[in-house]
């Protein structure tokens, strides 16, 4: 089987987040700059099989979209045109920092650590990967 990832893509920074190659497990990836994001899935599903990207699909709370989703559409049509063999998929991402703040807490970082945009934007992809495998599995 091949890998799953998952965008959490920002104006600044993208959150990225993957499953193990048997899709069981879904872990943080790294945090890159968004001007470096293509070049960086590129590079990495070069090096590791990918059977699809969910891309977390911003909306506001009543279901709306947000200021940010232009530039996602942006960046899914330029994927589906240079990279048509990795289909790449829109997932609900709404309340996703919320819980990612919430996990840290949780966790018990240090405020300091909660404070990492970074962090939050890759515990967010991890959640959006982990609801996305979720919905897949009750859905089978």
């Amino acid at each position: 089987m091949a890998r799953i990832l998952s965008i959490d893509y920002g104006r600044k920074r993208t959150g990225l987040a993957v499953t193990d190659p048997l899709q069981i497990i879904a872990g943080g990836l790294a945090t890159v700059s968004t001007s470096e994001l293509f070049d960086f899935l590129r590079d990495y599903t070069a090096r590791e099989q990918v059977e699809r990207i969910v891309i977390g699909e911003p909306r506001q709370t009543n279901g709306a979209p947000s200021e940010n989703l232009a530039r996602v559409q942006q960046f899914v049509a330029r994927w589906r045109k240079a990279m048509p063999a990795i289909p790449i998929e829109y997932y609900d991402e709404r309340f996703t920092s919320v819980l990612a703040h919430q996990a840290m807490l949780s966790g018990g970082l240090r405020k300091k650590d909660r404070q990492n945009k970074a962090l939050v934007d890759e515990i967010s992809a991890t959640i959006i990967l982990q609801d996305y495998m979720r919905s897949r599995k009750n859905n089978l």
